[in-house]
């Protein structure tokens, strides 16, 4: 799959004359220290996680540790109409953050710092690269919840998160990052600093400045602070695991649960996922089983709604059925959970698809999936957040095998389709980033995108940030 680079910026990279200018004028503002020119260090830079996707070679890296830092890189790309790429611990997975040739990577990682955890008003304020976990353990200590977390939570950026309005296993109930953002700092294309938004509960001057910088990948500005909104630490939660022949018995359940309670959580594997999940980890996963589903609830009648999960499980005709009120014993079921992409990519290389369809089509999304995992003749596993209707089938492919990975762009493009013609969406969590950009036109139609368009050149008007990307 090769995506476009993007627009062209007249740097064609190292030993190009102006690229050298701007090389040198980084390094007059930022010292040698924040600029790697090292090809050895840039190349750990070009690449998320991504495959099959094309990344440049920038002129260099810059490793920013301050705002200020944030700003004088951005007023020597602006002053040149260089490119700037942002990335944060480089965790996506839709090719937002590969570098562009003669671009300008700017690393927000070092932006480390908690600045203030405040407790009377359940917030947090932080630099873009802290991570998630790492918020999430020191407000714990507070008394405190921040709800977002995607399975990387452990070694991605809370910036990252705000970037692509991150989901995870809690949004069926407690919503995505962007559900949480109270403020931002921001830094646009020219070096000027912004700050939207307020900590209060209720505020209405102005457009939503904040929501729209929530989820635009980089493109419109560079985010260096957030504060976010936190809850008191939930309940203990009651846990149900229940397996299912098939995953099509596993999609009737999940739309039944949607009738007999209000989960907290509700997370699916199909069997290729399971297999793959039990040779990493060998937890004792039942390998017959055709579907997993895990739901929880931290309500303050968790068991009695479990129990009406469980009675929705063996309605739909779940082959085992299991509850827990030990936190510790639902904690090891979702750790399988977190395994599955790990788990999939010990199989091959893979491409993971992120769609979002309402939920009672996803038993029809289930089945659609299988059968494009069929007719395209590759391996797809499935899992995801199923109670935000949220899927995320992963082809795994042979790396280095052309006619396979062909086969895998095909049914990732069948799978895009396939979501959209049942209501659905091309992305839920991931992004669009380079990946899914020639899928744009499917959900987003002319006069929408034009506006985008305009909203992008107000913020930016060279074009300069993360250009070919999110829109």
């Amino acid at each position: 799959m090769t995506v476009p680079a993007g627009r062209d910026l007249d740097v064609d990279g190292p030993g190009d004359p102006r690229g050298d200018q701007v090389v040198e004028q980084l390094v007059a503002r930022l010292g040698d220290q924040l600029v790697v020119r090292d090809r050895d260090i840039i190349e750990t830079y070009r690449h998320d996680r991504t495959p099959l996707l094309d990344a440049g070679m920038p002129l260099a890296v810059v490793r920013a540790r301050t705002t200020d830092d944030v700003v004088a890189t951005l007023q020597v790309a602006s002053a040149h109409g260089v490119a700037v790429v942002t990335r944060g611990a480089g965790t996506g997975l839709a090719g937002g953050a590969n570098a562009l040739d003669g671009s300008i990577v700017l690393s927000t990682a070092g932006l480390d710092r908690i600045l203030e955890i405040d407790v009377a008003q359940r917030t947090a304020t932080v630099q873009c690269g802290v991570l998630n976990g790492d918020l999430a353990a020191a407000v714990a200590d507070q008394g405190l919840w921040y709800p977002p977390d995607p399975a990387s939570r452990a070694i991605s950026t809370i910036g990252g998160n705000i970037a692509t309005n991150a989901g995870g296993s809690c949004c069926v109930k407690y919503g995505v990052t962007g559900d949480h953002v109270a403020a931002l700092t921001a830094v646009l294309a020219d070096g000027t600093v912004i700050t939207t938004g307020a900590v209060t509960r209720k505020n209405v001057a102005g457009f939503d400045l904040t929501r729209l910088l929530v989820g635009s990948e980089g493109a419109l500005a560079v985010i260096v602070e957030a504060t976010v909104r936190l809850r008191p630490t939930p309940r203990p939660p009651a846990t149900l695991v229940a397996t299912f022949a098939t995953m099509r018995a596993a999609g009737d359940a999940i739309v039944r649960i949607e009738h007999a309670a209000e989960p907290s959580l509700l997370e699916l594997m199909d069997r290729t996922t399971i297999g793959a999940v039990e040779g990493l980890t060998h937890m004792g996963l039942d390998l017959d089983a055709g579907a997993l589903l895990i739901v929880q609830s931290d309500t303050a009648t968790a068991l009695a709604d479990i129990e009406r999960c469980e009675q929705a499980c063996t309605d739909a005709g779940a082959t085992y059925v299991a509850h827990t009120t030990d936190p510790t014993e639902g904690e090891m079921f979702l750790a399988a959970r977190r395994e599955a992409l790990p788990a999939l990519e010990r199989l091959g290389s893979t491409l993971l698809d992120d769609v979002a369809v309402p939920k009672p089509t996803i038993p029809a999304m289930i089945d659609t999936i299988e059968r494009i995992a069929r007719e395209h003749e590759v391996v797809i596993g499935t899992f995801g957040h199923a109670g935000a209707g949220n899927l995320l089938p992963t082809i795994v492919f042979q790396p280095g095998d052309p006619t396979s990975a062909a086969r895998a762009h095909a049914a990732f493009e069948a799978i895009v389709t396939a979501a959209v013609a049942l209501g659905g969406t091309i992305t839920g969590e991931h992004g669009i980033g380079s990946l899914k950009t020639s899928y744009l036109d499917q959900v987003v139609h002319g006069p929408e995108r034009g506006l985008m368009a305009r909203i992008k050149s107000a913020f930016d008007p060279q074009g300069i940030l993360n250009p070919g990307r999110a829109i």
